[in-house]
């Protein structure tokens, strides 16, 4: 393979912009084959990511149904949130999503890592707007405790004081050879289609993330994963609960992430798991990953 080739999508994406809570939101939009009823799969990506780098997960799925992706507020080309970032906002956003994507039924979504976290909470806080969720790496975070908040907002106070950046690359070459370094399971060609889904040029010729910098300050407010928890417990949608085996985030959260614990909060839970696949597991099975999805949804 040309290690200059780009991915070559085979469902072609549109891009549309929606005012959304004073920001102006980017949504990646794929229309089914034909003209069929109903809503679009929700797609909502995770940390650093955007939506378009579903393009994957999206040209394995059937053609008959259509997927819409937004950016979530800061990331991808979406515009930024001057006052920071916060979680409940994530909530609120997907609130109003739906209403322009979903206006007439529930949803059906699909979330990876921080958006597999967020639909796992908004179909426990919303459960008649959504049909069913694939949550795919959605484990919560690690619990914290209470007297871990005096030197968590020391940090961030401090952080404030600095103006945070992301690292350039000197070539956008340069750029897609790091994220084949961080993730060899990537080919040429889809490393460069997600570097440019991630990144934009600079005026000298480098390239660095799209994203907003301030995301990498440290919250203030401390993860409670009991509240989280309470969320799940009030979840009706059937769940599709995708783990990679080479998440590298099951060891770290241990047996908070797992089936059996997940299971006992979420009476609707269907473990999933993925083979040779880490984390970004849209990016790296996404063949394996569509047929496990596209079989829930057939019988839900």
């Amino acid at each position: 393979m040309n290690a200059n080739v780009s991915y070559a999508p085979r469902r072609a994406p549109e891009s549309e912009r929606h005012t959304l809570r004073g920001l102006d939101y980017h949504v990646t939009r794929w229309r089914a084959a034909a003209d069929t009823a109903g809503s679009p799969l929700v797609l909502l990506h995770g940390w650093m990511d955007a939506g378009a780098t579903f393009q994957f997960l999206v040209d394995e799925l059937p053609a008959t149904w259509s997927c819409a992706a937004p950016d979530w507020r800061g990331f991808g080309r979406t515009s930024w949130a001057p006052g920071g970032y916060w979680f409940p906002d994530y909530f609120a956003d997907l609130d109003r999503l739906l209403d322009i994507l979903c206006p007439d039924e529930p949803a059906t979504l699909i979330g990876h890592s921080m958006g597999g976290n967020v639909v796992l909470a908004y179909a426990g806080l919303r459960p008649r707007r959504v049909r069913r969720v694939v949550c795919i790496e959605g484990f919560g975070l690690a619990r914290t405790q209470p007297g871990q908040a005096p030197d968590r907002v020391r940090r961030w106070l401090d952080e404030l004081r600095e103006e945070p950046a992301f690292a350039r690359f000197a070539s956008f070459e340069a750029l897609a050879a790091h994220l084949q370094r961080k993730n060899p399971r990537l080919d040429p060609a889809r490393a460069r289609f997600i570097a440019s889904a991630w990144a934009r040029e600079n005026e000298d010729g480098s390239w660095q993330m799209r994203s907003d910098p301030a995301h990498k300050r440290v919250n203030p407010v401390l993860y409670r994963r009991e509240e989280s928890e309470a969320c799940w417990r009030a979840i009706e949608a059937p769940v599709l609960y995708v783990v990679a085996v080479d998440s590298p985030h099951l060891a770290a959260l241990g047996e908070d992430a797992t089936v059996t614990r997940m299971s006992s909060l979420i009476r609707t839970l269907e473990p999933c798991t993925i083979a040779a696949a880490g984390h970004m597991v849209h990016h790296d099975q996404p063949a394996a990953l569509a047929a496990q999805i596209d079989a829930f949804l057939s019988r839900t």
